[in-house]
């Protein structure tokens, strides 16, 4: 089985689900499956020091496990058109990966989401990207082929997923969004898994 890394920081729960919509996605593709992890937030606070195991939902992630995986979704909430902090501080430390080329030629996709609708969804998703190109990884997005692409009136552009959440954060992710969610771990996972097996 392939394992496909699902890596994400979320806030408020919107950023996990997405997370969750594309894992099943993966997991629809045989010989795949999905390996969901996040990364601990960053404390303003010296002294702070966070659990080695978080309280509820996933696993932190370890760059044993970013070197491991045969494939990437990386997840995060916007924070003023960028990546939020936790996630771009462990980006921060994989340069050992990035020496020893670990990651070069695995595939990535990236999803983010937003309070507004044109509140920095495609330069976060950028954002995210940077560091991957770096790493000599294969981006990709989602096609216009996916018709929710063409029809949503939320989230979703062609270089990810993406999610509306509303100013309050209580917009749960549309019908469009999930199936985007899903169409990108989907799509993930057949390029993973061909990249494997020619």
């Amino acid at each position: 089985m392939l394992d496909i890394l699902v890596l994400y920081y979320s806030r408020y729960g919107h950023v996990a689900q997405m997370a969750k919509k594309i894992a099943r996605g993966i997991e629809e593709v045989p010989g795949c499956q999905a390996k969901i992890r996040t990364v601990p937030s960053v404390s303003t606070v010296c002294e702070a020091i966070a659990a080695d195991i978080p309280q509820a939902g996933p696993p932190y992630v370890d760059l044993e496990d970013l070197q491991n995986c045969a494939g990437l979704a990386l997840g995060s909430p916007t924070r003023f058109g960028n990546m939020a902090a936790p996630l771009k501080y462990f980006l921060e430390q994989t340069s050992g990966l990035w020496l020893s080329g670990k990651l070069v030629g695995k595939p990535a996709a990236v999803f983010t989401s937003t309070s507004s609708l044109h509140g920095g969804q495609e330069s976060t998703l950028l954002s995210m990207m940077l560091p991957l190109f770096h790493h000599g990884m294969v981006l990709l997005g989602l096609p216009y082929t996916e018709a929710n692409l063409l029809t949503t009136r939320s989230g979703g552009c062609p270089y990810g997923a993406t999610h509306v959440a509303g100013i309050d954060n209580k917009n749960p992710l549309s019908k469009e969004e999930q199936q985007l969610c899903y169409a990108l771990g989907k799509r993930l996972a057949q390029m993973t898994y061909q990249l494997h097996t020619e």
